[in-house]
């Protein structure tokens, strides 16, 4: 399934970068975008997850976000997940930049997590910025009104990067930083077809880093990776982690 190779690189590493995607948290019951079936099997993702949407009708998209953020609460961190938290006893620093908005590395416990689509269970005002805890969304909701910021009264929104928006700047600078100096790269459950962080694998592999993909299926960067494995992230990383404990 892998080589010993890649053993060997784990157990001298000082710095790994993991860079994750929809198929890891798909593990936990979490579709890639939405849950199919239901009221919202009508509306397009792209229809809703854009400031445009949100301010012609604040109260719909609170909603979908708020379905979203109660299937997310729901899940539980998989095997992958905890595996890269068990990488952690094995390596100085292990960076986990994630495509995801779950918040499920953090649950599990990974120590450095670089969150570059944001977290869906944070929200904040679009006027003040601050923080919105999410008792509030649900009270207005269940109320048939927008959620508003209690300070200021300011349209609530989830903490997401939406369509047409920029990355969050710091997220960018440390997940680059954490890609062109760690010593060994992964891929895991990612198409690695959605720019910018479809481009940090090569990257990883241009600045010297050891790079294993681990997904069901090839993907654009499976010929140019150092190893490329076939499975779930809940099986090959776990796997791993307990040859890596054995070496140890």
């Amino acid at each position: 399934m892998y080589s010993d190779a890649l053993i060997d690189h784990l157990r001298s590493a000082d710095r790994v970068a993991v860079l994750t995607g929809a198929g890891i948290s798909a593990e936990s019951g979490i579709p890639t975008f939405r849950d199919p079936g239901g009221i919202w099997e009508k509306f397009e993702p792209q229809e809703l997850a854009n400031v445009e949407a949100f301010l012609e009708n604040p109260e719909l998209v609170q909603g979908w976000y708020r379905h979203r953020r109660q299937v997310v609460e729901d899940a539980e961190p998989n095997d992958g997940h905890r595996a890269l938290v068990r990488l952690e006893q094995h390596v100085d620093l292990v960076t986990t930049i994630t495509q995801n908005v779950d918040d499920l590395h953090n649950r599990a416990g990974s120590s450095e997590v670089v969150e570059f689509h944001g977290n869906i269970t944070r929200n904040y005002c679009t006027d003040c910025e601050q923080d919105v805890d999410a008792a509030r969304i649900d009270a207005a909701i269940e109320d048939g009104q927008p959620a508003t910021c209690p300070e200021c009264e300011g349209l609530v929104r989830p903490d997401v990067v939406w369509f047409g928006e920029m990355l969050p700047p710091d997220a960018m600078d440390r997940a680059s930083e954490a890609t062109t100096t760690c010593d060994v790269f992964l891929s895991v459950g990612t198409s690695t077809v959605v720019y910018p962080a479809a481009r940090l694998p090569m990257l990883a592999k241009e600045a010297g880093a050891y790079v294993v993909e681990v997904n069901p299926d090839r993907t654009p960067i499976s010929g140019n990776v150092d190893e490329y494995l076939a499975g779930p992230a809940g099986e090959v990383l776990p796997a791993i982690l307990s040859s890596l404990d054995k070496a140890a």
